[in-house]
C-alpha cells in the first residue's frame, strides 16, 4: 500500500503542474487527508472504561484484593475485518455478471450495484454495521466476562454480579460497538466519495434534479490510490502496532537498565 505513495504524488504534481487542479483543490485534498488519518488515531486508540473494584480476601496471612481497576472496551473492536467482509460479499453480483453476461436481470443488477453507485453505498455501509456487530458478538463474551469477573472476586460498583453485571457490559458495548460501526462507514464511504463522487443524479426519479452540482461532488476528484478508507485504517493501524512494540521494547531496556546485572541475573534465572 505505501509502495503506492511516489506514484500518486508524482500524479498530484502532474495535475497541478498541467494545470487541471488548482492549489486550493490540492490544498484541501491533502488536508482532508490529515483530518481523516488524525480522526482514525483518535478512533483507534478510544476506550470505554468500566471501573471494576475487587473485594478484599484473606489467603493464608495475606489480605489479598481491594484494588480498583478498570475493563477497557475499545470502540473499534473488530478493526478493519468488518470493512472487508462488507466489501468482499458486494463483489458477489459483479461475479454473477461476468458467469452471466447475456442475462438482463443480472446486467441491471450489477449496473445498479456498481462501484460507487448510491445503491452499493447503501448496502455497503449497511453490511459494515452488521458484521461490526456480528464480529464482535464473536470474539468477545460479556457473560463470560462477568463469570470471570465474579470467580475472582471483581464487581461493577452499583451491579449486581452475574446475570447483572452481564447485561451491563453488553448494553455498554452495544453502543460502543455502534459509534465504531459509524466511524468505519464514515471511513469507508466518505473517501470513496472524493475518488468517485456521490453520483446522486444516478438515482431513480430524483436524480435529474442534481445535475447542476459541480463535477467533483458528482464524479469525484479521481485520486486512485491513498485516500481509500481501508489502506488507511491498514496503514495506521500497523504503524499504531510498531509504536507500541518499539514502546514495549524501551521500557523493557528501561527496566533492565534500572535493576542492573543483578536484575539481568534474576530473570536469567527465571527463564
Amino acid at each position: 500500500i505505501v509502495s503506492g505513495l511516489p506514484h500518486a504524488s508524482a500524479e498530484i504534481y502532474t495535475r497541478l503542474a498541467t494545470q487541471q487542479w488548482s492549489p486550493l483543490i490540492v490544498l484541501i485534498l491533502l488536508g482532508m487527508m490529515v483530518a481523516v488519518v488524525a480522526f482514525i488515531v483518535l478512533v483507534e486508540r478510544a476506550q470505554r472504561r468500566i471501573s471494576v473494584q475487587y473485594a478484599k480476601r484473606v489467603v493464608g496471612r495475606k489480605v489479598m484484593g481491594g484494588q480498583s481497576t478498570h475493563l477497557p472496551l475499545k470502540v473499534n473492536i473488530g478493526g478493519v475485518i468488518p470493512v472487508i467482509f462488507a466489501s468482499s460479499i458486494l463483489t458477489f453480483p459483479q461475479t454473477f455478471g461476468l458467469a452471466f453476461p447475456n442475462s438482463r436481470f443480472f446486467k441491471n443488477m450489477t449496473d445498479a450495484l456498481r462501484w460507487g453507485e448510491p445503491l452499493y453505498n447503501l448496502l455497503y455501509v449497511t453490511g459494515i454495521i452488521f458484521f461490526c456487530y456480528f464480529y464482535t458478538s464473536i470474539i468477545f463474551n460479556p457473560t463470560e466476562v462477568a463469570d470471570n469477573m465474579r470467580k475472582y472476586g471483581g464487581f461493577i460498583p452499583g451491579i449486581r454480579p452475574g446475570k447483572k453485571t452481564a447485561e451491563y457490559v453488553e448494553t455498554i458495548l452495544t453502543r460502543v460497538t455502534f459509534a465504531g460501526a459509524i466511524y468505519l462507514a464514515l471511513i469507508a464511504i466518505i473517501p470513496e466519495f472524493m475518488i468517485t463522487g456521490f453520483h446522486i443524479n444516478h438515482l431513480p426519479v430524483i436524480g435529474r434534479y442534481f445535475d447542476n452540482l459541480p463535477n467533483w461532488i458528482l464524479n469525484g476528484m479521481g485520486v486512485q490510490f491513498y485516500f481509500g478508507g481501508t489502506s488507511l485504517l491498514i496503514v495506521v493501524g500497523v504503524a499504531m502496532d510498531t509504536v507500541q512494540q518499539i514502546e514495549a521494547q524501551l521500557v523493557m531496556r528501561h527496566y533492565d537498565g534500572f535493576l542492573g546485572p543483578r536484575g539481568r541475573r534474576i530473570r536469567g534465572r527465571r527463564g
